[in-house]
């Protein structure tokens, strides 16, 4: 299984900041003069990052920084939470303590699945489904860029966007309106997931769950309705959980090709962009979005505020084992794993959401630390020419805050990097 690391931010590129060493902090600047000819002592302890303060200079270029590593920081601290009340409650289903480490958890849950099944569980799924909140990357867009007009911002979307179901909706050239619910008339022409059911005029194999005749093992079953290795003569029924063509009966959930008039209201409805396309979206967007076009110092902070409000949904599970010599004669095993394989199948699927946000947000935090010299600094410099007294005072507190709010970037960052990699450890032993 290929792992990913998960980087901390680097104080590195802050360690050098003061007052005294950057523009607008020295005796000749109009920062420090300002300050100076009013007899001014400056006080930043009024409320700063540490207090959730983002208002610190009272520019916005600068306080959306502020704004955006507050956000990231909560963000990566629920996440850390999460993941880790996710493992212990697999833990806990082991016989293991809370905050047992990932190698700890991979054995008990590989012995424990050795008393009940032989040649290991395996696990399919899709990628989880991480969705960006539109509305939160064209608000930052405008709180950060003062010259940005909310009225023009847009999102460009490499994947799929939210339509409303059951209108004309006009996806354009580059992008096609998918709907997904219940097929017409149960024929998915799509991916199913769910069941699909096979209706068998003749014998046919089925390795699902006949209903009807089926012939198995030497012996013939009418009436049979459980798993069926063998031929079956009626309607064979396939769990298709993760996800996958069907040639049947859809009886699950049915993605496919909006028809003539669009997706029926009881439907789900979206563009999806062709290969290699981005479409505008005011929704929200699946698959990798492009925040609004803004000013190079709010860059980093848009990023950060959109990765921050990410939604990532659990992908759904298909397991696949075979009971042990000592399982398959106890009906009462068989129900304890099963019973357990279920409440494993909640938690495993939050602990995959889980991860792919943090991929996100932990990329997004390092970004956002690396340009802080740039947006924050750079922001000031600005101010520099022209500065009035508030916004003087302001950007002097804003440097005093820089190591702090990284100090707390890289603490919560540290955290969920260990939490992943105990999730690592569990993820293997499925084989990735």
């Amino acid at each position: 299984m290929k792992r990913r690391s998960f980087p901390i931010p680097a104080l590195g590129l802050l360690a050098g900041v003061s007052i005294a060493s950057l523009p607008g902090c020295d005796e000749d600047s109009p920062l420090g003069n300002i300050a100076e000819q009013c007899g001014l002592d400056i006080n930043c302890e009024a409320g700063g990052f540490a207090e959730g303060q983002a208002s610190i200079s009272g520019v916005a270029s600068i306080d959306a920084f502020f704004g955006a590593a507050i956000d990231l920081n909560a963000t990566m601290t629920g996440l850390s939470g999460e993941l880790r009340a996710q493992l212990d409650a697999i833990g806990a289903s082991v016989g293991l303590a809370p905050g047992a480490t990932g190698a700890e958890l991979a054995a008990a849950i590989e012995g424990h699945l050795d008393g009940y099944i032989s040649g290991g569980l395996t696990v399919e799924y899709q990628p989880p489904a991480c969705e960006a909140n539109i509305e939160a990357s064209v608000s930052a867009a405008a709180e950060c860029d003062v010259e940005a007009s909310p009225g023009e911002l847009s999102v460009s979307c490499s994947g799929s966007c939210d339509a409303e179901a059951g209108v004309a909706v006009d996806c354009g050239a580059e992008a096609t309106l998918m709907c997904e619910g219940t097929a017409p008339n149960f024929e998915c022409s799509g991916t199913c997931t769910g069941s699909c059911v096979a209706e068998l005029s003749t014998a046919a194999s089925c390795e699902g769950t006949c209903r009807g005749t089926c012939e198995a093992g030497g012996s013939t079953m009418d009436g049979f309705d459980g798993r069926c290795a063998g031929t079956c003569t009626g309607e064979c029924a396939v769990d298709v959980s993760a996800g996958a063509s069907c040639n049947g009966r859809c009886e699950g959930s049915c993605e496919y090709t909006a028809p003539e008039g669009g997706c029926d209201a009881s439907a789900s409805a979206k563009c999806e962009a062709m290969a290699g396309a981005s479409i505008e979206c005011d929704a929200g967007c699946e698959g990798t979005a492009e925040p609004p076009s803004v000013s190079a110092e709010c860059e980093a902070a848009v990023d950060a505020k959109a990765s921050a409000s990410l939604e990532c949904r659990p992908p759904t599970l298909a397991f696949g084992f075979e009971f042990n010599g000592e399982a398959a004669g106890d009906v009462i095993a068989q129900a304890e794993f099963r019973a357990w394989l279920e409440g494993f199948r909640g938690h495993f699927g939050a602990i995959l959401a889980a991860r792919a946000k943090a991929d996100v947000v932990v990329e997004a935090s390092t970004n956002l630390v690396a340009a802080a010299s740039g947006a924050v600094e750079g922001s000031i410099e600005e101010l520099s020419a022209d500065a009035n007294l508030k916004a003087s005072i302001g950007a002097v507190c804003a440097l005093q805050e820089l190591p702090i709010a990284a100090a707390a970037l890289a603490d919560a960052s540290g955290s969920l990097s260990a939490n992943v990699s105990a999730s690592v450890e569990v993820i293997g032993v499925f084989g990735g």
